[in-house]
């Protein structure tokens, strides 16, 4: 038989060994062998001993959070200009609603002089046949007082009266208390002067009187 013939690899390590022994103890002697078989099967497969490798920072981050940035500062200003354009339509609204409030505010006197104009003529001599004139003229009052309050109507003014309601003092503004046991404390039992809304908004409050509440 062919006599067996040690290993390279043995041969290094066993005259390594007494050294190595000596100074680092058996724990670095099986270290050793360990390196040099990793080593021997690196270089057995062709490759160098793998090394580790720095961990390299993904290069589209930055770009990614400038893009979110950006889309954020995009998403806030079309809320921005959303809510520019509301409040631009709300004021134009009102603006076309209560532009004329002043003006509103300048006429009510004249449908007050008016509804004085037609309370004066007495109720027998407003249908009165031997006083044509004044039947006539009072025919016209009662017209010009209708189309002034329909025109009105129209620009959103709207005449307040309200007798027999609950006084509310948005709408009315108390001028006395009377006693009247045929309706509720707190409503309105006579209306001194009829007050006026533009648009829901109080322009003049009705003048009224409030029946007075039962002790």
């Amino acid at each position: 038989p062919l006599p067996l013939q040690p290993a390279p690899k043995m041969l290094r390590i066993v005259a390594r060994a007494p050294a190595v022994l000596e100074r680092r103890g058996f724990a670095a002697w099986s270290k050793l062998f360990s390196s040099e078989q990793k080593a021997e099967g690196a270089a057995a497969q062709g490759q160098a001993p793998a090394q580790e490798q720095p961990v390299q920072e993904d290069p589209t981050k930055p770009l990614l959070e400038k893009i979110k940035d950006l889309e954020d500062k995009y998403l806030r200003s079309l809320a921005e200009a959303e809510n520019l354009r509301q409040r631009t339509r709300t004021e134009v609204k009102q603006a076309q609603e209560f532009g004329i409030q002043k003006f509103a505010k300048d006429l009510v006197p004249i449908a007050d002089i008016l509804q004085m104009a037609l309370e004066s003529v007495p109720e027998k001599l407003r249908t009165d046949e031997t006083n044509p004139h004044l039947s006539s003229l009072y025919s016209g009052l009662q017209g010009t007082q209708a189309l002034m309050l329909k025109n009105f109507a129209t620009h959103g003014l709207v005449q307040i009266n309200p007798v027999g309601e609950k006084f509310n003092p948005n709408f009315h503004e108390a001028q006395f208390e009377l006693d009247d046991a045929s309706k509720e404390p707190g409503t309105v039992a006579v209306v001194i002067r009829p007050g006026f809304m533009l648009h829901g908004r109080t322009v003049r409050a009705a003048a009224v009187g409030v029946v007075k509440s039962r002790q």
